[in-house]
């Protein structure tokens, strides 16, 4: 037993309790199970004394996964971890509690209409981000120290940049959606949140290490490596156009500390039509049955999105995976010149909770669809993306997504070191107590 993890245990349940009243972020504190796991934990392991709870699409033996909806609830208890549980279980990792989340991982609001709001521990009054909103609150303030998510369309890096943490969507298909309830089968990626730099990497490194092939560099190697040589592009045109003027702002300054150069892409609003088309078809067939037969009982937020998806033609969705081809190939093709993408993360800070619009370079623009508008682009072509939080110890947090090629996780965590070591980035543990 390591007295550590013991000790690690006990705070963040006891944080846990204390806080979760005010930020909403866990549908289940898990005391049995912390006690269990800490009593396994072998001292030296390499995540000894680690905290994490993950988002309650993750199978935990003996829980429901909900998936943040009321239908889940009568699906029997899961029978075993997620692998990915058990791979950060068997480093040393405690596992405290299940997250909220937006209702099967349709949101980038932190909204859910069965169970309340997640909310920003930066600002109680503001959105966590979604769908893994309670996972990137539950690290943001301190409850735990790493948080497992999901990601379709921005659902780990959105909540990351409005919460002020890093967060990592690894390259697609990297690590096993095994014992994950599904929302968009090509689009999904899991991946961890971390206050801290080191303990995202050495969780990627443990995550990625069952896998049949692991990335060439370790993220904790990558770490140590420094920014000598990379080269890095700082991708413009719509990436700043719909931009809050304090994001563009702080994301420029961030820029000229990465030594940037600008790159336009064609095609980045036509990206995102492709990748809600394919999110909307193949959700709306994933839920077809309890659209037809519990329709009243999802998220009103939700149920129009899965009933329009349900609805698509064939074409469409066909014409749409052909444009993702080759917009893969055409990101993929930046990475001759670049060993890394910088962009911003969110187009403004984070909302208040129920805002319904927003002005974004003096439009006003629904909130709930347009929060991804910068994230989605990229998840259509499967690339690594590090959100890392600009440091800003006094103001609302903004984030920055760091892009790499396939594979390319190790030129993410280089640039995220360089501009922690600059003082650009790092995250700020939100005072609630």
């Amino acid at each position: 037993m390591s007295a550590r993890s013991a000790e690690a245990a006990q705070r963040a349940l006891a944080a846990a309790r204390t806080l979760d009243p005010m930020i909403n972020a866990f549908s289940a504190i898990l005391d049995e199970r912390a006690a269990l796991d800490a009593g396994r934990c072998a001292a030296g392991s390499s995540l000894e004394g680690l905290t994490v709870s993950v988002k309650n699409l993750f199978d935990v033996q003996g829980e429901v996964t909900l998936a943040g909806s009321i239908i889940n609830r009568d699906h029997p208890p899961a029978i075993r971890d997620a692998p990915l549980i058990s791979r950060l279980n068997a480093a040393g990792a405690v596992l405290a509690g299940l997250n909220h989340m937006g209702e099967y991982a349709y949101d980038f609001t932190g909204e859910n209409s069965h169970y309340g709001a997640s909310r920003n521990p930066h600002d109680l009054e503001r959105m966590s981000g979604g769908s893994s909103g309670g996972s990137a609150a539950a690290v943001a303030a301190g409850v735990v120290d790493l948080a497992l998510g999901s990601d379709t369309n921005g659902s780990i890096r959105l909540p990351s940049a409005l919460c002020g943490v890093f967060g990592l969507r690894p390259t697609a298909g990297r690590l096993t959606r095994t014992g994950v309830f599904p929302f968009c089968e090509t689009l999904d990626q899991v991946g961890p949140f971390a206050l801290d730099l080191k303990h995202l990497a050495r969780a990627f490194d443990v995550l990625q290490a069952s896998e049949p092939a692991p990335t060439p560099i370790s993220a904790v190697d990558a770490l140590g490596q420094g920014g000598k040589g990379l080269r890095v592009g700082r991708l413009r045109g719509y990436f700043d156009d719909l931009l809050d003027a304090e994001v563009l702002a702080a994301t420029d300054a961030a820029s000229r500390a990465a030594d940037a150069q600008d790159v336009v892409v064609e095609d980045m609003a036509a990206a995102r039509a492709a990748a809600f088309l394919i999110t909307n078809a193949e959700s709306g067939s994933l839920h077809l049955a309890n659209l037809r037969t519990r329709l009243a009982d999802f998220d009103p937020a939700t149920r129009p999105r899965f009933v329009a998806g349900a609805l698509t033609p064939a074409d469409w969705y066909v014409r749409a995976q052909a444009f993702r081809r080759g917009f893969t190939r055409r990101m993929e093709r930046l990475f001759g010149s670049f060993d890394v993408l910088l962009a911003p993360a969110a187009p403004t800070t984070a909302p208040r909770i129920g805002q319904k619009t927003m002005i974004l370079a003096g439009r006003e623009m629904a909130v709930r669809p347009n929060l991804g508008l910068l994230t989605q682009p990229v998840s259509l072509a499967g690339l690594p993306v590090l959100a890392a939080p600009l440091a800003r110890p006094n103001g609302l947090p903004i984030g920055l997504q760091l892009i790499g090629p396939p594979g390319g996780e190790g030129a993410c965590f280089r640039l995220a070191a360089v501009l922690a070591a600059k003082g650009v980035v790092g995250a700020t543990t939100a005072r609630l107590a």
